[in-house]
């Protein structure tokens, strides 16, 4: 099992991009609205720090690989190289290559008309990191900080996360 983990405020602020975008989703009208049915487990699929915590009892199984979609930013190259591992599968350089090239967010936000259709849009949107600075408030910032620390803060997963890196102000 590859298990692809986010940091939570980022997971926040795509959702609540995604959520608006994908019209069986419920819509949000102000960030705010999002902020608080987020933090409050309203969300259609659960709460993300409830989905972290259970994964976490998994962490150290030996056929669970988690990685971090920051991990696989900062070097999509290693990313690719231990994904193939765990999955024991062996790439050539240009095998390696061809994987990091059509897997980066531009390549796939350029093809996403192809390979999802009318919703390719929605689902590629920035590709970024920290894109969560742009609508979290000071008070909204401790919460969420809260949150991961009562939830995840000291777990495997938590600490995989690297919250202190990503997600402090």
């Amino acid at each position: 099992i590859l298990l692809l983990i986010r940091n939570p405020k980022d997971v926040a602020t795509s959702f609540y991009h995604f959520s608006n975008g994908m019209s069986p989703l419920p819509s949000y009208e102000t960030w705010d609205d999002f902020f608080v049915a987020f933090m409050t487990k309203k969300m259609p699929w659960g709460c993300y720090f409830e989905y972290l915590s259970k994964w976490n009892k998994y962490a150290d199984d030996e056929n669970v690989m988690t990685i971090t979609y920051e991990e696989l930013k900062e070097n999509p190259v290693l990313g690719v190289k231990n994904i193939a591992a765990f999955f024991g599968i062996s790439l050539t350089e240009e095998e390696l290559q061809a994987v990091v090239e059509r897997s980066s967010f531009q390549s796939m936000k350029k093809n996403s008309q192809k390979t999802h259709g009318a919703f390719g849009n929605v689902f590629f949107r920035k590709g970024g990191v920290s894109d969560w600075k742009n609508l979290f408030n000071e008070d909204q910032n401790e919460k969420m900080d809260k949150a991961f620390e009562e939830h995840v803060g000291r777990t495997k997963l938590g600490t995989k996360l690297k919250y202190e890196v990503y997600c402090k102000a």
